[in-house]
């Protein structure tokens, strides 16, 4: 009696002293997936490969599994015989963040990043013998992150320095996705030269889009390692993920906030954002409702009893066996 009392006062106590915030579990969407994509070949594009897999790593932090990522690499910098640390890709000067890791899952590599599988994969149009890992499984409650690096003009961006995707192919493949139910909302992101060209044509509901320069605008390199040889990582990407390496998984940070990593006192171009296919308000939106996870949950102010219940101890005992793991 005393210990229902206990958990009732506690049920009771919680439920009145938390204030939830008004925007929780009311995001519309149900689960998170992400579309990480470096089109650029060679070794002078090891930061395009360190862009993509900073992000990648940032997602993976906040919840999202390999299972919701689709990532896509055009070079393997990490196995590259220039690269004086093998199985590394680094960010920083400092050396301090291997991005590469040891779990990474490439689902898409080397000539297989092509302008056909990255539209086939959007729309969901793959061949039925596609393995589960390479297909964008998405539906109407997904939020997706599509995150673009690589050599870019205006209104294309160029895929293995040998074809390029255009700003209305983009924008078509979108209003698939949208005609199709394959997404709730989209955060789009691309880093690349006169990147805000790449959202100019789009026209589908629900859409973020970010670009790291405007029309006729470079985006810049951050810095040099000298112990590499090359540039290491993109400006925009850089303050991006010194921001993203701040938010955790409850976090309060908003969309609002991450639009505004990047002023052009740091980045040396002016980061574009489009933000009126977007019907909700960015500085309301948290930032994990498409760089984190969402988990279904069940919210109740009703009691519940959570006394043990009486069982058969030797129905117990057979079932502890079966499922206990063998030495």
């Amino acid at each position: 009696m005393y210990l229902k009392f206990v958990i009732t006062f506690c049920i009771f106590h919680l439920t009145y002293a938390w204030e939830i915030p008004d925007n929780f579990a009311k995001t519309g969407h149900s689960n998170n997936w992400a579309v990480l994509v470096d089109t650029s070949r060679f070794w002078f594009n090891y930061r395009h490969v360190a862009n993509v897999l900073s992000i990648y790593r940032s997602v993976k932090r906040l919840g999202i599994p390999d299972s919701q990522i689709i990532l896509m690499i055009a070079d393997d910098m990490a196995c590259n015989p220039r690269n004086p640390s093998p199985a590394t890709v680094f960010n920083n000067i400092k050396q301090h963040i291997n991005v590469y890791g040891d779990d990474v899952e490439v689902d898409y590599r080397g000539y297989e990043v092509t302008v056909e599988n990255f539209v086939r994969l959007l729309t969901g149009r793959l061949a039925p013998e596609t393995p589960r890992s390479k297909k964008l499984l998405t539906d109407e409650g997904s939020n997706i992150l599509i995150y673009l690096t690589g050599h870019g003009g205006n209104g294309f961006l160029k895929f293995q320095d040998s074809e390029e995707i255009t700003s209305k192919e983009l924008a078509d493949a979108l209003e698939q996705m949208w005609q199709k139910r394959r997404y709730h909302e989209i955060l789009f992101i691309v880093d690349t030269c006169q990147a805000s060209s790449m959202y100019e044509k789009f026209y589908s509901p629900n859409i973020l889009a970010v670009a790291s320069s405007l029309v006729g605008e470079d985006s810049l390199s951050h810095h040099l390692d000298p112990a590499i040889g090359v540039y290491i990582i993109d400006r925009y990407t850089y303050y991006a993920l010194d921001f993203l390496e701040k938010v955790e998984p409850f976090s309060t940070k908003t969309l609002g906030e991450f639009l505004r990593v990047c002023p052009k006192y740091y980045c040396l171009s002016t980061v574009g954002v489009r933000r009126d296919l977007f019907r909700r308000d960015p500085d309301k939106v948290p930032v994990t409702d498409f760089f984190g996870s969402l988990r279904p949950i069940e919210l109740t102010t009703n009691i519940m009893n959570v006394l043990p219940v009486k069982t058969n101890k030797t129905k117990a005992i057979e079932l502890e066996r079966k499922y206990s793991y063998v030495a």
